[in-house]
């Protein structure tokens, strides 16, 4: 059996910092798993997590953002149903006016206490995880390993 890697991907916690309490960015996903996500999608070869996330961030939402740190990283087996992915994921600052495109069937702000219910993959674990981070200064923790 050939050697298997988990896929990288990335996803970016949009602050858009030109509004009332920095609401973030969620598109509307236009291609299954159906519902609501961060920006994000897949590092290209060649492409730097950075770089990626910049790039993602501008194709779905046609914002520029600054990145202003890596906040975790994801890698849960069954975080991507269609196959095993692992996200770093990244905080990032915008302002402007974001429009849905490309996988990005529709875009919506929204406060971080009043999230859509249907949120795809782990997307539920990283938002609760950031309003943690947000409010109360508490990063995630790392999960327990057990052999």
């Amino acid at each position: 059996m050939p050697h298997r890697n988990p896929i990288p991907t990335v996803d970016i916690i949009i602050e858009m910092w030109d509004r009332p309490n920095c609401p973030i960015v969620l598109i509307e996903r236009k291609n299954p798993p159906y519902g609501w996500a961060l920006p994000g999608g897949f590092v290209d070869y060649g492409e730097s997590v950075e770089s990626a996330a910049i790039r993602e961030a501008q194709e779905e939402t046609c914002l520029s953002v600054d990145l202003l740190e890596q906040f975790h990283v994801y890698s849960s087996p069954d975080r991507d149903s269609r196959q095993h992915t692992l996200s770093i994921v990244f905080i990032a600052t915008a302002i402007g006016d974001p429009k849905a495109a490309d996988d990005a069937q529709t875009l919506e702000l929204f406060e971080p206490w009043q999230l859509p219910k249907k949120l795809c993959f782990d997307h539920h674990q990283i938002l609760n995880d950031y309003q943690q981070y947000r409010y109360h200064h508490r990063r995630p923790n790392l999960p327990l390993i057990t052999s």
